[in-house]
């Protein structure tokens, strides 16, 4: 994986530590506080205390206690600032790299694709749909989709993997990025995005927040913040009201300390640093969200299609019998199959050479000149050859019998029944039309995938698993994996209808793709993730890319999604929670000369009203900082469902937001004694 994107900067790394002070104070900006209304009526409060201490020395009153209360609101603000800041840049070091990967080599301009007469062309002046030709040894200029060849690709700027990978025309492992290097061979390659909106770019904004948007909850819980800042606003005013009609009204700054105490600054500060390390934690795992609001999907999702092949078992199914037709030897069997597989790559027909080879003694020939290959589809769900000496075909036992127009023999039903029972895969092998047989694959469930589907479920995370394979098979690969659902011979229509139908009934739904036909359900779907080796248009289609193209991972980006909303909802519990502290610790202070009974509040015993104003403003800015760590960091989800995470948050965040403060406000009191400044 790639170093920059794995690798997070360490949180006391001085160089890190440096530029979040600087953005810190670049934020004070009113203009960008805006964007949070807690921290910008924190600022505006710190405006005015600054200007009373100010008035106030200038005239010769008394204006240390003003001046300490400004600085700490001040101090408030910034820290509230750093948290972004700092959050923001991890993220701007992941993109150094990334920045050195862009290319800008001269591009080879094509006047068509069947044409070798090229042209220089700046790699920043090539437009969607110029076509380009890339040799051994030559930087992908721009991004693109494969039209002609096939070449090796060294894709280690963007991917990090070192081993080169195939990149073709006509399948799906058709796209290719700008900045990733051609190893051997060459392409014509249609360009698909112009300057600075190519895949590299895209990433670099991403990773660097500079086109972060609020997700829907974030906007929600920001409304929900602004709306409780307006309630103190006027619970504060009233306040003043009922303390000018007994005859001692509190100073200005009193106030101000008052409200900024009591409105949530704590999570105000934190909310744009949680849902900025949230996509910091995906590009850890190598995963590039396209935008916030597909983290947070993810944590929200109800429904998880997963692929068989590759995700759900090891993906290599290798030929492990074969079964003759009645009347028919094992012998002609095998090499009725092996000829079948001649032209097929696949590991799957690759595994019959070999198996017809160790088995029975049959050595592969070389392809024939002239031998008519009929390549597998997804429609037809089979291949093979025509030589002089016949036509063989093997596939998908229905397919090859619907093609035919035949039936199996009783013997062989029953066989491919039980192949299919046991989890294999049953492929028919026919010669001029005749069934000789059937081929048993095997593939193998995961280790550990049983307990990681058990744990989704415990979060009420229903499992689907996606294959073409036949029902039978299906059935025996689900029950042993213990998923939820399956879809059997799935077809691209089949996802589609899939999705719509979950989506229909309020579920949302993830799942993940590398093929064109994949295209629409990774659109459709609330969560769509492509592999970085798929097709262009799965990349467009998906709103997170995986640079390592695994699709299991889609397992992480679910937990990450949670992650996040746990985090946020444990820090905004925290948040709400510490402000009942700070009630025992400032109205007393201000009332306590006009009400004495109101002494019994005074709890922490806090050493005078002025002492506790301050503790109070203290530990009110120094908490953000403290909680910075855990919001980057996240805090961990259990397994357990929504009523035992409530009960946690309640009892960990809700219960700790309480006593923490008691603790934290008590302590400064004392060094502030200590320190002889009260």
């Amino acid at each position: 994986m790639t170093a920059s994107l794995q690798a997070s900067p360490a949180l006391m790394d001085r160089a890190l530590l440096q530029r979040a002070a600087i953005d810190a104070l670049r934020k004070l900006d009113p203009r960008t506080l805006l964007r949070n209304p807690v921290i910008f009526v924190t600022e505006v409060v710190s405006v005015l205390v600054t200007l009373l201490a100010l008035r106030d020395a200038a005239a010769g009153a008394p204006w240390g206690f003003q001046a300490a209360i400004a600085a700490w609101l001040w101090l408030t603000v910034l820290f509230a600032t750093f948290a972004e800041a700092i959050a923001e840049g991890r993220g701007r070091a992941r993109a150094l790299s990334l920045r050195a990967a862009r290319s800008d080599t001269p591009a080879r301009l094509l006047r068509s694709a069947d044409s070798r007469d090229w042209q220089p062309r700046p790699a920043d002046a090539l437009r969607p749909g110029d076509l380009i030709l890339v040799e051994a040894g030559d930087l992908v200029p721009a991004d693109g989709e494969v039209v002609a060849g096939i070449a090796s690709v060294n894709e280690a700027a963007v991917t990090g993997e070192s081993a080169p990978v195939i990149r073709e025309s006509g399948g799906d492992r058709s796209a290719v990025t700008g900045g990733t290097l051609v190893v051997s061979d060459s392409l014509v390659v249609r360009v698909t995005a112009g300057p600075g909106s190519s895949f590299l770019d895209r990433m670099i904004r991403m990773v660097e927040g500079a086109e972060r948007q609020k997700t829907p909850n974030e906007i929600a819980l920001n409304i929900l913040l602004a709306g409780m800042t307006i309630i103190f606003l006027i619970a504060v005013a009233t306040l003043a009201g009922f303390a000018s009609w007994a005859g001692t009204p509190p100073s200005v700054t009193v106030l101000a300390a008052l409200l900024v105490t009591l409105i949530p600054t704590t999570i105000g500060g934190l909310l744009s640093a949680i849902g900025i390390a949230g996509m910091d934690r995906l590009l850890r795992f190598n995963v590039l969200a396209t935008s916030g609001r597909a983290v947070e999907a993810a944590g929200d999702v109800d429904v998880l299609l997963l692929d068989k092949t590759g995700t759900i078992t090891l993906g290599n199914r290798q030929a492990a019998a074969f079964i003759p037709a009645p009347g028919v030897s094992a012998a002609s069997l095998a090499e009725a199959a092996m000829l079948a597989s001649l032209a097929d790559e696949t590991p799957e027909g690759r595994s019959v050479l070999a198996f017809a080879s160790a088995q029975h003694g049959i050595l592969p020939p070389a392809l024939p000149d002239g031998a008519a290959v009929v390549p597998f589809t997804a429609q037809t769900r089979l291949s093979g050859i025509d030589l002089p000496q016949g036509r063989f075909r093997k596939g998908a036992v229905e397919a090859l019998v619907a093609t035919l127009g035949t039936t199996l023999a009783p013997e062989l039903q029953e066989a491919v029944e039980r192949i299919a029972r046991g989890g294999g895969t049953p492929l028919a092998v026919s010669r001029d039309g005749q069934i000789l047989g059937a081929i048993a694959l095997q593939d193998i469930v995961k280790p550990g995938v049983q307990q990681r589907f058990a744990a989704l479920r415990q979060m009420g995370i229903r499992t689907v698993m996606v294959t073409g394979d036949n029902r039978l098979t299906a059935a025996a690969i689900a029950a042993e994996a213990g998923v939820d659902d399956m879809i059997a011979e799935a077809r691209p229509q089949d996802k589609l209808d899939y999705i719509r139908r979950a989506q229909a009934e309020g579920r949302l739904v993830a799942m993940c793709g590398d093929g064109t036909n994949d295209a629409p359900a990774l659109a459709q779907a609330d969560v769509g993730m492509a592999m970085q080796t798929g097709t262009q248009a799965a990349r467009e289609a998906g709103n997170m890319v995986d640079l390592d193209s695994d699709p299991t991972k889609l397992i992480e980006v679910v937990g990450i999604g949670k992650q996040l909303l746990i985090t946020r909802g444990a820090l905004t519990t925290f948040s709400i929670a510490n402000d009942v502290a700070k009630y025992f610790a400032i109205l007393p202070a201000i009332f306590v000369a006009q009400y004495p009974a109101l002494d019994a509040l005074n709890v922490m015993r806090l050493a005078s009203p002025e002492s506790a104003i301050l503790s109070a403003v203290i530990f009110n800015a120094v908490v953000i900082v403290a909680l910075v760590p855990l919001a980057l960091r996240g805090v961990g989800a259990s397994r357990g469902g929504a009523a035992a995470l409530l009960r946690r948050n309640l009892l960990v965040y809700g219960l700790g937001g309480l006593v923490v403060p008691f603790l934290g406000i008590k302590l400064i009191d004392l060094l502030l004694q200590t320190l002889g400044i009260f």
